[in-house]
């Protein structure tokens, strides 16, 4: 899905099938095998030898590489399931992390997590990035990166590499936003070095939503291994899930649900087509067909701390408007987001059809919203697509608001795994 822009410790190009090709394989297969390790099983060589088919001797020279690089450590002893004098345990290393990190359309994020996918640290800022150069945001969230690194190296954490994700169509290769409309960027070549300087596997580009659905099959506790994931914000982002694996298109730009035709009569969308989803369900729609419109905001400045911010200044102030409308039985609130939870049904009816998933999981303001959501979405998937979807299949985000973070920073992991010598000194 996506290349590091800058990666260090590159190996020199080897002929296929050569030694160098079979040890850097047999090196993923254990630390693989490590990682996917229940929590708290600290496994000794001679059950990862048994678990992946390798030699012990050729087990512990690779083991002996991973402990080099940092990405293991050893821990213990391990009497269980061996016989005769208990084996030292091995788990991944604690003290190496990656940073995921988002720009949206009214906010800025970084959190740190370890190589198992614990959110250590984390931190949102409000700003708003709509038609605001590329360059002062990047900045502004290499800011709150280098604060997060900071906490985290007091505590001894090395960070190694980092996955940045923005909701719009992304040339992760070259670290390009093609096209973000709710940012009004466009061919945008972010200076991906400048989050995250010095660090080995550099920083990678990633869609919002991928990164989110990549969240959501990873953590959510069961369910099923199809499903389209719809990311709710400014903008609506979708994410498909097949077989358990993010299918992104040849181009890496499928999923994208909110620009799905639902109106085609109705109002101008920020892509430039007409009458999308993103029209009538991204959360501006809501809030001006409910009647919450917020102050007018200088673009690219940070916004004010919700403590003492003015009324409609910020997402946060405008979403508990909502809310607050909503719970006292408003009917300009409840018909607003009804409405948005019909047309919603509509563009997910066409995707299940299309590509026969039947499930879906709502992420931001959809998750947010579900209460009041959900019963004009379940009535229009009913309508549009009978049977195809049904209620239980209707789930809401199980990583709320950190899931592109923790999407973006778990695919770094995952690429480290799978090519693990490119950290070996």
């Amino acid at each position: 899905m996506a290349n590091s822009t800058a990666a260090t410790g590159t190996p020199d190009p080897v002929a296929p099938g050569s030694m160098g090709d079979v040890r850097r394989s047999n090196l993923a297969l254990v630390l693989g095998r490590i990682a996917r390790s229940a929590h708290g099983t600290h496994l000794t060589r001679a059950q990862v030898a048994a678990a992946t088919g390798l030699t012990k001797a050729s087990v512990s020279s690779l083991v002996l590489d991973l402990l080099d690089a940092g990405l293991i450590r050893e821990i213990g002893l391990n009497p269980q399931g061996e016989r005769g004098r208990p084996g030292v345990g091995v788990e991944l290393n604690p003290a190496r992390a990656v940073m995921g990190m988002e720009i949206n359309v009214d906010y800025i994020a970084a959190g740190l997590t370890d190589l198992s996918g614990t959110l250590l640290l984390q931190e949102t800022r409000e700003r708003d990035n709509r038609n605001s150069a590329a360059g002062p945001v990047v900045a502004s969230l290499a800011a709150l990166a280098a604060e997060l690194r900071g906490a985290g190296e007091a505590q001894g954490i090395q960070v190694l590499g980092g996955g940045l994700a923005v909701p719009g169509l992304v040339e992760d290769r070259t670290g390009t936003v093609i096209m973000a409309p709710n940012l009004g960027w466009n061919s945008e070549t972010l200076d991906l070095g400048s989050l995250l300087p010095g660090v080995p596997l550099g920083t990678t580009l990633f869609n919002e939503a991928n990164a989110a659905a990549l969240a959501e099959l990873r953590y959510r506790p069961a369910g099923a291994a199809d499903f389209v994931f719809v990311s709710g914000e400014v903008g609506v982002g979708g994410g498909l899930v097949i077989g358990s694996e993010l299918f992104a298109g040849p181009d890496g730009h499928a999923g994208e649900l909110g620009h799905i035709v639902v109106q085609p009569e109705g109002s101008v969308c920020s892509c430039g087509g007409t009458g999308c989803l993103e029209t009538v369900a991204g959360q501006d729609a809501i809030f001006t067909a409910a009647g919450i419109i917020g102050d007018s905001r200088a673009t690219g400045e940070a916004l004010p701390e919700s403590a003492g911010e003015p009324p409609g200044t910020s997402k946060s102030e405008s979403l508990a408007r909502l809310l607050a409308a909503l719970a006292a039985g408003d009917d300009g609130a409840a018909t607003a987001v009804a409405r948005a939870g019909h047309y919603l049904g509509v563009a997910v009816a066409s995707t299940a059809r299309l590509l026969n998933i039947s499930s879906v999981v709502l992420g931001g303001h959809f998750a947010i919203l579900g209460e009041w959501l959900r019963p004009a979405l379940t009535e229009s998937l009913a309508r549009y697509a009978p049977g195809k979807v049904p209620p239980e299949n209707i789930s809401l985000s199980s990583v709320g608001e950190a899931g592109a973070l923790l999407g973006a920073a778990g695919s770094v992991v995952r690429s480290l795994v799978e090519a693990p010598h490119r950290l070996r000194p």
